[in-house]
């Protein structure tokens, strides 16, 4: 099991959301010091301002992860003020929600790096202080979307696809190399926390974020390789494996609803 009281936790995204909620729980488990990093410096203000009234020893940052230098100067401010990260979760995310043809340039750009290449300058800033202390978790949150395809969201596909290749083959070098160092991937559904706002599911159920961020929780407690949810995603490699893909457009697609799911999507305003 890692352990999370009187560890150190660095969560991304984590004034708003499902990071917050993550954040909460491990303080409430017993975490020393929560380092939160976001790019909105008035939610995260808030949210610092409420954790502390709480009694809990939450340090912020305000960093766009976009921004590969500004991740590197921050990183090393966290260890030389900090110290060492013992539980990394890459949460911060971004879903456009166009078909690909409406995209800009910029909306690629911004996704990819956000979702996908932050997530490695973040992860190779604190990993080797993981494995000179042989010990550590690093989460990476990607989506249960880097196991469908799904109009109005290909290039959101395409960054957690990305993420969950990555996140494996991380955890196989970690544990090929006996660090110790811990990697769980996350793929859940569709999260109802307004950043998925107007989506429609009529048979899988969208995922409630409190239920989400238990179950993380609980996944980094536990040394859980993958954290899925609902239990029906686990079964999505299996299926895509064994059905034609005409077959799976049909019944996962068209009866399930998956592609036109986007239809009305909305998302955070």
């Amino acid at each position: 099991m890692s352990e999370i009281k009187n560890k150190i936790a660095l969560i991304t995204g984590a004034a708003s959301g499902i990071g917050k909620l993550m954040g909460k729980l491990l303080l409430q488990k017993g975490l020393h010091t929560l380092v939160i990093w976001d790019v909105n410096e008035n939610l995260l203000q808030t949210t610092v301002a409420e954790f502390k009234e709480q009694g809990f020893n939450v340090i912020p940052y305000v960093v766009d992860v976009m921004n590969t230098e500004s991740v590197i100067a921050t990183a090393l401010k966290v260890k030389n003020e900090v110290g060492k990260i013992d539980i990394l979760i890459n949460n911060a995310g971004i879903v456009v929600g166009k078909s690909f043809n409406e995209h800009s340039h910029n909306d690629i750009d911004r996704t990819m790096i956000i979702n996908s290449n932050a997530l490695m300058h973040i992860t190779k800033e604190f990993l080797p202080e993981m494995i000179a202390d042989k010990s550590g978790h690093i989460v990476n949150i990607a989506s249960a979307a880097g196991l469908v395809s799904n109009p109005k969201m290909s290039v959101y596909v395409a960054s957690k696809w990305a993420v969950i290749g990555w996140s494996d083959s991380l955890r196989l070098e970690m544990e090929n190399e006996n660090t110790n160092v811990r990697v769980t991937t996350v793929t859940p559904y569709y999260i109802n926390t307004g950043m998925f706002d107007g989506v429609t599911s009529n048979v899988i159920p969208i995922v409630d974020p409190n239920i989400a961020a238990e179950k993380i929780v609980r996944g980094i407690e536990k040394n859980k390789l993958f954290v899925r949810m609902p239990g029906i995603v686990y079964t999505l490699p299996f299926i895509k494996g064994i059905l034609p893909t005409r077959w799976f457009d049909l019944i996962v697609g068209k009866w399930m609803g998956i592609y036109k799911s986007m239809n009305d999507f909305k998302g955070r305003k």
